[in-house]
């Protein structure tokens, strides 16, 4: 009798147990969709959104006693391939497209979707405000209908790695020219400006700070002495950390990050004088956005001390990242004052000068026009332009050589009319192949150097063998 009573107590406790235990997991399933939410797209590294994440979600508990939950839409590639995936979708859907907010990338390409009217305009607090200057530089910080903002500053210039220079006797780069130098060849690294938007502002300012023809001169010997065209902003600077080119276009928290790893005495970093600028990352809430009062606290939350000491100050200090050193700068001076021993980046920006003035409008105007005609003059034509160059290489590039290898098919005017069609895919395509004719007429037909064939077949081969030893080795501890 005993044991029956124990046995039905038994049997009834672990039937309320399985009672308890499905309540607890469907409250578990439940309690979450009681969360807010907030939806973003980005070409920031994981790392800036890391710590971004974490640090908000903390403030806005603190702030509203409210859990959030964030999540990062991630379509590949970078601010070139967001920028079309976000165009695309509004074409679909033009009352919303479900993602409340778009960050990093330039400014070109807020003017861009707030000149389509798909940012949703919102006006920070005066307090914040007043610190936030109107530009820097010339450059604005904030969109004059607060459509956008400028969260952080950039500085493009060119990575270098110190042991090559010397081993080389190569020199350490001045100018955007210096990297188009004939004894430069297979040791510049850059990466695709159709992919990046870091890379393709290093382009952009090039062609302003030298003019539409000689802009086209630079890049185009620059580009012929590019080993190979990464996929990333990030590919030019860890090339030169390792040794494999000697320079490369970076922006300048890229070339920080690679100098903090392998030592300032290694990698150098240089911001051409007159040459170059500082332009703000910007933000942007989208049109219909679905989590508006979210998306108006995290861009609060962003521009304020808050978000603001994430990006310069160093690991571990208060305010500052808690796993991964962000080495940017910030938007509000002041800071710069107050947490001058704790800062991570000494330089400051608005003491910084250039007699360069960007052009915004231009600059965003033909963002696409000059992606493409890039890639079919420099990128995909690289092989042609390789040989063509090698070939003038043998008696020394004259300047009527250097010249007749920049051409491009179009001036500076016309390529910004042609970004007012851009948009008819049978005006792109039409153009495009013309413009390859014109890369094919201009760079002849020559026979590829054996040199060249070489440092591509390696470039090629290095990585598949380092892989198919890794995949060697899996396999034997498999059989183990």
């Amino acid at each position: 009798m005993r044991v029956r009573c124990v046995l039905l107590f038994g049997t009834i406790f672990m039937k309320y147990c399985n009672v308890i235990f499905c309540f607890v997991l469907i409250g578990s399933l439940i309690l979450p969709c009681d969360a807010d939410h907030l939806v973003l797209m980005s070409p920031h590294s994981d790392e800036i959104q890391n710590e971004f994440e974490s640090a908000f979600v903390a403030f806005y508990q603190k702030a509203t006693g409210r859990d959030v939950q964030v999540e990062w839409l991630d379509i590949g590639g970078g601010t070139s391939s967001i920028l079309r995936y976000i165009k695309s979708e509004f074409g679909r859907s033009p009352e919303g497209i479900g993602i409340d907010i778009f960050w990093g990338g330039g400014t070109a390409p807020y003017v861009d979707l707030s000149e389509r009217g798909l940012c949703h305009a919102y006006r920070l607090p005066d307090a914040l405000l007043q610190r936030l200057p109107a530009q820097v530089g010339g450059v604005p910080l904030c969109d004059s209908a607060y459509r956008w903002y400028g969260t952080t500053l950039s500085g493009f210039g060119i990575v270098y790695n110190r042991r090559v220079l010397e081993i080389l006797n190569l020199p350490i780069p001045k100018t955007w020219a210096d990297l188009g130098a004939p004894e430069l060849f297979s040791w510049v690294g850059s990466g695709d400006p159709r992919k990046s938007g870091s890379v393709h502002m290093a382009y952009e300012l090039i062609l302003q700070a030298y003019g539409w023809e000689k802009g086209w001169e630079v890049m185009t010997t620059m580009g012929a002495n590019v080993r190979n065209f990464g996929a990333s902003g990030s590919y030019a600077p860890k090339e030169v950390a390792v040794g494999e080119v000697a320079y490369g276009l970076s922006i300048d928290f890229y070339a920080w990050a690679q100098a903090a790893e392998v030592g300032d005495d290694y990698v150098g970093f240089v911001m051409p004088d007159n040459l170059t600028i500082v332009n703000p990352d910007g933000i942007a809430i989208l049109k219909g956005a679905p989590n508006l009062e979210v998306a108006q606290a995290f861009l609060e939350f962003v521009m304020s001390d808050a978000g603001q000491k994430l990006w310069f100050l160093k690991k571990g200090s208060p305010g500052g990242p808690v796993n991964k050193q962000l080495n940017r700068f910030t938007v509000l001076p002041d800071l710069y004052t107050r947490y001058r021993d704790d800062a991570a980046v000494k330089l400051n920006p608005f003491e910084w000068r250039s007699d360069l003035i960007y052009d915004a409008e231009r600059g965003s105007g033909r963002w696409r026009v000059l992606n493409d005609l890039i890639g079919v003059m420099i990128i995909d034509s690289h092989r042609a332009l390789q040989a063509a160059w090698k070939d003038a290489m043998k008696d020394g590039v004259s300047k009527e050589e250097r010249r007749a290898l920049a051409a491009v098919p179009v001036s500076e005017d016309e390529a910004l009319a042609l970004a007012q069609a851009w948009d008819d895919a049978e005006v792109r395509n039409r153009t495009m192949a013309a413009w390859t004719d014109f890369a094919r007429a201009k760079y002849g037909t020559h026979d590829m150097p054996w040199s060249v064939r070489f440092i591509n077949a390696m470039t090629l081969i290095f990585p598949l063998g380092i892989a198919a030893c890794v995949v060697a080795y899996l396999w034997r501890l498999q059989v183990r």
